[in-house]
């Protein structure tokens, strides 16, 4: 019985944890300096009308407050289980870019 409620414990730490990050990302977003950057870095678009800022920020608040996308993120949790550690890899950074980005790109073409 003990060692289900560690694992149950280990599993909520690890949806904690993506969450924080997750969370932590969006808050940079957040910053209409740092999301302007973004935007023009990586899809070329110099300029945003403010509608469409203020609509990027809206979805971004509203995710700070959604649940995580278990399914979403299930390899970040395959990989935290199979090597029983709390850092992540550079491929599954991206996912939490990803979740991200299907905001932007609502706004952004």
């Amino acid at each position: 019985m003990e060692v289900i409620k560690k694992n149950q414990w280990t599993q909520q730490n690890n949806i904690d944890l993506i969450q924080k990050l997750r969370d932590d990302l969006v808050k940079d977003f957040l910053d209409e300096r740092y999301l302007k950057e973004f935007i023009f870095e990586n899809y070329n678009v110099r300029e945003l009308s403010n509608i469409k800022l203020e609509f990027i920020k809206k979805e971004l608040k509203e995710m700070l407050q959604a649940p995580l996308d278990m399914e979403h993120y299930e390899p970040i949790f395959a990989h935290l289980k199979e090597t029983d550690s709390e850092s992540l890899g550079e491929d599954n950074e991206q996912l939490f870019y990803i979740e991200i980005e299907k905001v932007l790109k609502r706004y952004i073409f």
